[in-house]
C-alpha cells in the first residue's frame, strides 16, 4: 500500500490557522493530526477538526450538483449533471439581469473556508463584473477593525508570541482555551515566569478558570471600565508622559473625556465593584510589559466601536507599547502583503453599485428595505445564513418565495441548502489547495491537496471559472489556474516576504513573515503607527470622514458609506438593550442574552456532525446563574423556552453560578432542525448594528426564559445537566 504525508492548513475562520498532517493511504484520507514541527500549533489540533477525515467521508456529503424536486425547505432533490446546473444558472441569471438588471442577483457568503484563494474574496470578481448588488460581510472585527484603524492604523499589533515576555495579561471578551487555544501556551508560559492572568467576560469560561483573577462584566459595557480605567491612570499620574508626548495626539481631549467617566460612574454601569475597577487600572499601568488580547465579542453591542476605541488607547497612555510584550493584540492579519485588489477585482464595478449588509438578509428578501429592483437570484457560498442571521422567520418567507432562484454551494444539506433551488457540490480543504494568512499568529500557510476531490466536488476557484465560461465572460484573467492565483495573491518583494519564495512555503507548509523574532518585536516603541499622523491617536483625524466599513469587506467598494458623523474621541454607548438601557423593555425581558462560539463548533460548522455535536451537547444547552433559575422554577437538565418580542427557541437548562447573575448564555452553531423547535439563538438577535463599521449586536438582547409547561405541570429533567 502507497502511504504518504501531505502537509496542509486548516480552512477555518479561526486566528490559529493549524498546520495539518494528512495521511493518505491509496488516495483515501485515513489520518489527519497536528504537524508537531510548527512553532505556534505544536502538533495539536482542537476538537472542531482533530477527525476532519471524518468530515471529509461523511455519507452527508453533497457530492453531485443536486436540483430542487420538492417544496422549498424540504430538502427534496436529485442529481443533475454540472452541465445541467451551470445552464439553468446562466439561463436564470441572464433572464434576471435582462428583466430586472444585475442588482436583482445577490452573492452571499462569508468565511466558511478563510483561504485566501478560496475564502471571503473568491466570488468577488465575477460579481463585480455583472454589477450584482455588493454584500457587506461585517459578522466579526468590523466595527473593531474600523475603531482600530481609526485609533493606532493597520498594525499587527503585539506579535502573540511575545506575550511570554508580558507580566500583565489581560484577554478581554476572548475565551483563548476555545476560540484561540494554541496562543494558551504562550500565555501559560508568561504565567509560570510570573506574569498576572485577568480575564474580562461576564462568563467564567474555561480560560477564566485558570486566570489569576476573572472580572464579570455585564455584557456590552466593557468601554465604560475601559474609559474608568482612563480616568483612574490620568488621574493619579500613572501616564508615560514622555511616550505620549512623542507618540500620541489628542491627550488633553482624552483627559477631559476621561474626566467624567469615574470607577463609581463604571460600577453602576459594569457591574464591577468600584475597587476592583481602581486595582486593575493600577496593576495595568504600573506591570511592564502589560499586554491586552481583544477578542471577536468585544463589539458585538451598540457600542462595540467606541469599546475598542477606548481600549486600543490605554496601550498608548502608559507606553506600553515600548516593551516586547506590551500593547494591544488585535489581528495579525493586518501584517501579511495579500493583494486583495488582485483577488476582489474593484477596478471592475460599475460606478454606482447598491450594498446591502449581510445582516440584513431577511428584510431584504421580503422586501421591508424596498429595494428596487427587488433580489430575484442569491448565490449562497462560504456561509449557512439560515442558521446563524437574525430576523429568521423573515429570512425563511424570503427563502420560500418561489419567484426566487437561489443556488447554494455546500458541503452538507444545510439549513439554507435545503431552500435552494440548484445546490452544487463543494471541496474540503484535503481535496482542493490554497495559501493562507492567519489572524492569530505571523506565519503564511500553504495547503497542498491531499486526494482527489469526491465525486463531482470542485474548489471555489474551480467554481467561479465554471460559472464565469457559463456567463460567456472572456476576460483571461478569470480563467487562471489555482497556482496563477496563489501567485499573483501576494506581495512577493514585500519586505516581510524578502527571502521567502512560494515554492518555500509550499514545501515546509508554513513560513513565518519576515518580521523581528518575538524576544525582539516592539513595532512601537518609537511610534510609527499606521495613522495619518504617525501616533497613537486618542483623538482620531479619520473620524471627521464618518463612519465606514473597511472596503475588505465590501467586495473592494468604497461608495455608499455609511457617513454617519463620528466623535473622534471615545465614549461609552449603552447597549441598545440592558435593564438600565431600556427599563421597560426589561420588564418584560429581564436576562441579557449573549451568544459565544462554541467550544466544539466554528460557527455552523461540525453542528450537523457526531463528535462534535456529542462534545457539545445533542441539543443546546443555555447556561443560568442558579439565582435566575431559583426564581423561575427551572433546575438543571429542564427543558426551557427562551424568547423576547422578535422569536423564541427551546432548550435545555444548564445552571451554575459560572455566568453572573442576570446574564443568560447560548453558545451559537446548532444548525435549526438540530434544535427543539426548529430555530436557533439568533431567532432573538436583534438587526440593530454597532456603532462602528456596522457590526452586528449579537450581545445586545434582553430575553426572558421559562420551563415549558404541559397543563400545570413542569416537564422535568430526564438527565441532569448541571455544570
Amino acid at each position: 500500500m502507497a502511504r504518504t504525508t501531505v502537509i496542509g492548513a486548516c480552512p477555518h475562520d479561526c486566528p490559529d490557522t493549524c498546520s495539518i498532517l494528512t495521511t493518505v493511504e491509496d488516495g483515501k484520507a485515513i489520518a489527519v493530526r497536528g504537524n508537531p514541527d510548527h512553532p505556534f500549533t505544536r502538533g495539536r489540533l482542537c476538537v472542531k477538526v482533530n477527525n476532519y477525515e471524518e468530515r471529509v467521508y461523511s455519507d452527508k456529503r453533497v457530492l453531485h450538483p443536486l436540483k430542487r424536486v420538492g417544496p422549498k425547505g424540504a430538502g427534496q432533490f436529485q442529481p443533475i449533471s454540472w452541465d445541467e446546473a451551470l445552464e439553468t444558472i446562466a439561463s436564470r441569471w441572464t433572464s434576471t439581469i435582462a428583466e430586472h438588471g444585475a442588482q436583482a442577483i445577490l452573492p452571499y457568503s462569508y468565511l466558511g473556508t478563510q483561504g485566501i484563494i478560496n475564502g471571503l474574496n473568491v466570488g468577488d470578481p465575477l460579481f463585480n463584473k455583472l454589477g450584482a448588488t455588493v454584500l457587506e460581510r461585517t459578522f466579526c472585527d468590523s466595527a473593531s477593525c474600523t475603531a482600530y484603524m481609526m485609533t493606532i492604523g493597520h498594525t499587527p499589533g503585539v506579535d502573540p508570541e511575545s506575550f511570554v515576555h508580558s507580566k500583565y495579561i489581560i484577554l478581554w471578551a476572548c475565551n483563548t482555551l476555545s476560540t484561540n487555544s494554541h496562543h494558551w501556551p504562550f500565555i501559560e508560559q508568561a504565567k509560570k515566569a510570573g506574569a498576572k492572568l485577568v480575564v474580562i467576560d461576564p462568563v467564567r469560561t474555561r480560560t477564566a478558570r485558570l486566570a489569576d483573577w476573572h472580572i464579570p462584566i455585564r455584557p456590552g459595557t466593557d468601554a465604560a471600565l475601559a474609559l474608568a480605567m482612563i480616568h483612574v491612570i490620568i488621574k493619579e499620574n500613572l501616564v508615560d508622559r514622555d511616550y505620549v508626548d512623542k507618540h500620541t495626539v489628542g491627550y488633553d481631549e482624552l483627559a477631559e473625556r476621561a474626566s467624567t467617566y469615574t470607577p463609581e460612574f463604571a460600577s453602576e454601569e459594569t457591574g464591577i465593584p468600584v475597587d476592583d475597577i481602581v486595582r486593575l487600572a493600577r496593576e495595568y499601568a504600573a506591570t511592564p510589559p502589560a499586554v491586552i488580547r481583544i477578542g471577536v465579542a468585544v463589539e458585538r453591542h451598540a457600542g462595540g466601536g467606541q469599546t475598542v476605541r477606548a481600549i486600543a488607547c490605554l496601550p498608548g497612555l502608559i507606553g506600553a507599547w515600548k516593551h516586547v510584550g506590551g500593547g494591544l493584540l488585535q489581528l495579525p492579519i493586518w501584517a501579511f502583503p495579500v493583494r486583495w485588489d488582485v483577488l476582489m477585482r474593484p477596478d471592475l464595478q460599475p460606478e454606482k453599485m447598491r450594498v446591502l449588509n449581510s445582516w440584513r438578509l431577511g428584510a431584504a428578501l421580503t422586501g421591508e428595505l424596498d429595494f428596487d429592483p427587488p433580489i430575484k437570484a442569491l448565490f449562497v457560498y462560504n456561509a449557512n445564513p439560515m442558521a446563524m442571521v437574525t430576523e429568521q422567520g423573515k429570512l425563511e418567507k424570503g427563502l420560500e418565495r418561489e419567484d426566487l432562484f437561489t443556488v447554494v454551494s455546500e458541503h452538507f444539506l444545510t439549513d439554507t441548502a435545503r431552500y435552494a433551488d440548484i445546490v452544487l457540490p463543494a471541496t474540503t480543504q484535503l481535496e482542493q489547495k490554497d495559501i493562507l494568512f492567519s489572524w492569530g499568529h505571523l506565519y503564511l500557510s500553504y495547503n497542498n491537496q491531499a486526494i482527489e476531490p469526491l465525486g463531482e466536488a470542485v474548489p471555489n476557484t474551480e467554481l467561479f471559472r465554471r460559472l464565469a465560461r457559463a456567463m460567456g465572460i472572456t476576460d483571461p484573467t478569470f480563467f487562471r489556474s489555482d497556482e496563477e492565483i496563489i501567485a499573483a495573491s501576494l506581495d512577493w518583494s514585500s519586505p516581510v516576504l524578502d527571502g521567502i519564495s512560494l515554492e518555500d512555503v509550499k514545501a515546509k507548509g508554513y513560513v513565518r513573515l519576515n518580521m523581528p523574532a518575538p524576544a525582539d518585536w516592539a513595532p512601537h516603541r518609537e511610534g510609527n503607527f499606521p495613522t495619518a499622523s504617525g501616533k497613537c491617536e486618542f483623538k482620531s483625524t479619520i473620524a471627521g470622514g464618518g463612519n465606514f466599513v473597511v472596503p475588505l469587506f465590501r467586495q473592494g467598494y468604497n461608495g455608499d458609506q455609511d457617513g454617519t458623523p463620528v466623535d473622534p474621541l471615545p465614549h461609552y454607548i449603552r447597549p441598545n438593550e440592558n435593564p438600565r438601557s431600556a427599563p421597560a423593555l426589561a420588564t418584560h425581558y429581564p436576562l441579557s442574552l449573549i451568544s459565544p462560539k462554541s467550544h466544539a463548533f466554528l460557527n455552523s460548522n461540525y453542528g450537523n456532525l457526531p463528535a462534535q455535536t456529542a462534545q457539545a451537547g445533542e441539543e443546546q444547552a443555555v447556561l443560568l446563574n442558579p439565582d435566575d433559575a431559583a426564581q423561575r422554577g427551572i433546575i438543571a437538565g429542564a427543558p426551557i423556552r427562551v424568547f423576547n418580542d422578535r422569536g423564541s427557541f427551546e432548550a435545555f437548562a444548564t445552571v451554575s453560578p459560572d455566568i453572573m447573575p442576570g446574564v443568560v448564555v447560548a453558545p451559537s452553531g446548532y444548525w435549526q432542525r438540530s434544535n427543539r423547535k426548529g430555530a436557533t439563538v439568533h431567532a432573538l438577535t436583534p438587526p440593530a448594528f454597532a456603532d462602528l463599521g456596522r457590526a452586528p449586536t449579537f450581545s445586545d438582547i434582553l430575553v426572558q426564559v421559562s420551563g415549558i409547561q404541559v397543563g400545570a405541570v413542569q416537564i422535568g429533567a430526564v438527565q441532569a445537566r448541571g455544570a
